[in-house]
């Protein structure tokens, strides 16, 4: 498949590797912001091929992961009541919330379903108009639009009993965050591709030149990410803090205007709770005033409690890269995909996943 096997080309990724152990000079820490790209270093075993200078830093890069509690047991309350339907990506069922997961309320009964784009909630809603239809939107700047769209066709097609319950998140200030916790150690960041493939990474320069970091957007490939490596590597060497694009073949430095544009007419910024993160300040995207009746948060009265996060779970630790799946004690054990103390176990771009399905023990 052209431009798939190319990326994942052994021999290449060899020669790469070798680039990076001819560079490295000093010893580094990198953080890949995104989870998905997390998967594809321990899936391909990547992680054992690097320098023992070069330590990789999992991020906080996995929405799913970051969902807090408080907002899991607020889908959970909707989807409850009897004239609420509740659709989300899978990736949610299973996550878990205070006293159970929207998978256990489902086989309670409640009227959970599993989608794979927010315009099925609209075709839902008008199959359904007596029920109140809310879709758990969730995702970073990649899937807002998409959500932000269904937003709109509804709109368009007068459909008032459909709703977002929004917790989408945002990828700068949670950079920001992790590089002004004394916890966390990074040297440098690998950009997540497909948020900058929406987004841009005109952002990502004042991060760069303010905390004096290099940024390299990287893709998911085996060869992206060695590409992206060497790229960061390079840049700390000569220390340069600047912004790079590893990723050109999808990314551009303005992005998707269109998207952009779609994200600026149905959202704005607030502040977001983090799971095992705490509260990041304009990190979140919530329903602007123009479309608040498409709102689950304004149309319900809906308030966001606080909520006591697992205290057997590790997932701050994790999500900060402070330390690996393997530090916790319950990993593999009491804690499995199975049944999850915390959303890194459950995501397909969670952290302790990865390492239960690919990584050597």
């Amino acid at each position: 498949m052209k431009y798939l096997q190319e990326f994942a080309d052994e021999t290449l990724v060899k020669e790469g590797i070798e680039k990076i152990r001819s560079l490295i000079k000093h010893p580094w820490k990198i953080m890949e912001v995104c989870g998905g790209q997390t998967h594809s270093f321990v899936k391909y075993g990547l992680l054992d091929l690097l320098p023992k200078t070069l330590q990789l830093i999992h991020g906080p890069g996995c929405p799913v992961c970051v969902t807090p509690s408080s907002i899991i047991d607020l889908a959970v309350e909707l989807a409850q009541q009897p004239q609420f339907i509740l659709c989300s990506f899978g990736d949610m069922l299973r996550v878990p919330g205070t006293t159970m997961s929207l998978l256990e309320a489902k086989s309670r009964g409640a009227d959970v379903r599993i989608l794979y784009s927010p315009l099925e909630a609209i075709k839902i809603a008008k199959e359904n108009p007596l029920k109140e239809v809310v879709f758990f939107a969730v995702g970073f700047e990649t899937t807002a639009p998409a959500n932000g769209l269904s937003v709109k066709q509804a709109h368009r097609e007068g459909v008032k009993n459909y709703s977002l319950l929004s917790a989408h998140v945002l990828v700068p200030p949670a950079m920001e965050a992790i590089l002004n916790d004394s916890e966390a150690k990074v040297d440098g960041f690998l950009a997540a591709g497909h948020v900058c493939t929406i987004m841009g990474y005109d952002d990502y320069e004042p991060i760069a030149y303010n905390y004096h970091v290099p940024i390299v957007v990287s893709g998911f490939e085996p060869l992206d990410l060695i590409h992206g490596l060497y790229r960061t590597i390079y840049l700390l060497e000569n220390k340069s803090n600047i912004v790079e694009n590893a990723y050109a073949r999808v990314v551009t430095k303005a992005g998707n205007r269109t998207a952009q544009a779609l994200l600026l007419e149905v959202f704005e910024p607030c502040d977001r709770y983090w799971r095992g993160i705490g509260l990041i300040p304009n990190s979140g995207l919530k329903i602007n005033k123009t479309y608040q009746e498409y709102d689950a948060f304004h149309k319900f009265s809906l308030q966001i409690e606080s909520a006591k996060e697992n205290t057997e779970c590790i997932a701050g630790d994790i999500l900060k890269g402070i330390k690996k799946p393997f530090d916790c004690k319950h990993f593999g054990k009491k804690c499995t995909p199975l049944f999850p103390l915390g959303a890194p176990m459950v995501s397909n771009e969670g952290a302790c996943a990865a390492y239960y399905n690919y990584a050597k023990i």
